[in-house]
């Protein structure tokens, strides 16, 4: 069982990756049905079988790229899907058989897995709504954090000797996982909306942007047959830029202040280098949020900017679990 959770670990981080690429190569309608692709398993190659897609959907005529980058994504998200499946069949028949092991955790997560099946429909079948394809942006750094921590609960250690100094500093952690979540739902709001742009200068962004600033147009979701490439005002978009930018400098003072006072109060070696490898990919994601800037959202930087943003979200679970629980 253990086995299973490390793969589905590395297989949901790699499914996250796949759905960046997905949307940064406006795929995410590649193809336009559910769960198939113009009524097929796999995209459609045969001349036959392509005029009758296109005969189908007249509004969406096969593009063979962007419909197999968004079939690979549903692919590796059914196999990850089936993996937790086997996890809490598992953990059920461990519990009849009365062994101690995690119960609660996987049935979550066959849950949660389910319902971000269905929010990849939705984002299909609603023609990206927004709140959809940021609630199955969420849903999937949901799941590779559950799928974390389950293997963190399977996986006995302790600091040496103890440090309980760090102890009275843990809900800080929790803080900075929440500070981090909320900027992730920034920035998956502001990719959903297609605003990644809509500011081109920095440190600032260009013009009288101040003027701009709509904050309730910004969050709000106006009525649309099609959301693709945005249906969102410029002034809305930039709003989203800009607090998503603001947001991005409120989660890096704070997570570089938790991480001196860990650095500072703890006495292990093991939280010392967490806090170093915190500081590490924190760099690195904001390295890559300035080059999404400065470089025009290369498609690279970009997907690698949601794959380090997970990678953070780790690194602060694994202190904040640590702080809590490992003594």
């Amino acid at each position: 069982m253990k086995k299973m959770v490390l793969i589905s670990i590395f297989l949901a981080l790699f499914v996250i990756v796949l759905g960046a690429y997905t949307r940064l190569t406006d795929a995410g309608l590649g193809c336009p049905d559910w769960p198939g692709c113009y009524g097929h398993v796999l995209v459609p190659q045969q001349e036959h079988h392509i005029e009758a897609a296109n005969a189908a959907f007249p509004e969406r005529p096969v593009e063979a790229e962007k419909a197999w980058n968004e079939m690979i994504h549903r692919y590796f998200a059914a196999a990850l899907g089936f993996i937790i499946l086997l996890t809490a069949v598992a953990a059920i028949m461990n519990r009849s058989k009365g062994k101690v092991a995690p119960f609660k955790l996987p049935i979550l997560l066959l849950v949660l897995v389910s319902f971000q099946g269905m929010l990849g429909m939705w984002t299909v079948t609603l023609n990206l709504l927004p709140v959809v394809v940021m609630a199955h942006l969420l849903g999937g750094f949901s799941v590779l954090s559950c799928l974390f921590i389950l293997y963190l609960r399977m996986t006995p250690y302790r600091i040496p000797g103890g440090d309980p100094h760090i102890r009275k500093i843990a809900k800080f952690g929790a803080i900075g996982i929440a500070i981090l979540v909320w900027q992730i739902a920034l920035g998956g709001w502001t990719s959903a909306n297609y605003a990644s742009l809509a500011c081109t200068q920095l440190p600032i962004c260009e013009g009288d942007w101040v003027a701009r600033l709509d904050f309730a147009g910004a969050f709000s979701v106006p009525a649309a047959e099609n959301y693709e490439f945005g249906v969102h005002s410029y002034e809305e978009r930039v709003t989203m830029h800009v607090l998503h930018r603001f947001g991005a400098i409120i989660t890096v003072a704070y997570l570089a202040w938790l991480a001196f006072m860990i650095f500072k109060r703890a006495t292990s070696s093991l939280m010392k280098r967490l806090t170093g490898v915190m500081l590490v990919v924190l760099a690195v994601q904001v390295g890559l949020g300035i080059s999404n800037v400065v470089y025009t959202l290369p498609l690279t930087v970009a997907t690698m900017h949601n794959a380090v943003a997970a990678c953070l979200l780790l690194v602060m679970i694994l202190m904040t679990y640590t702080m809590y629980r490992k003594y």
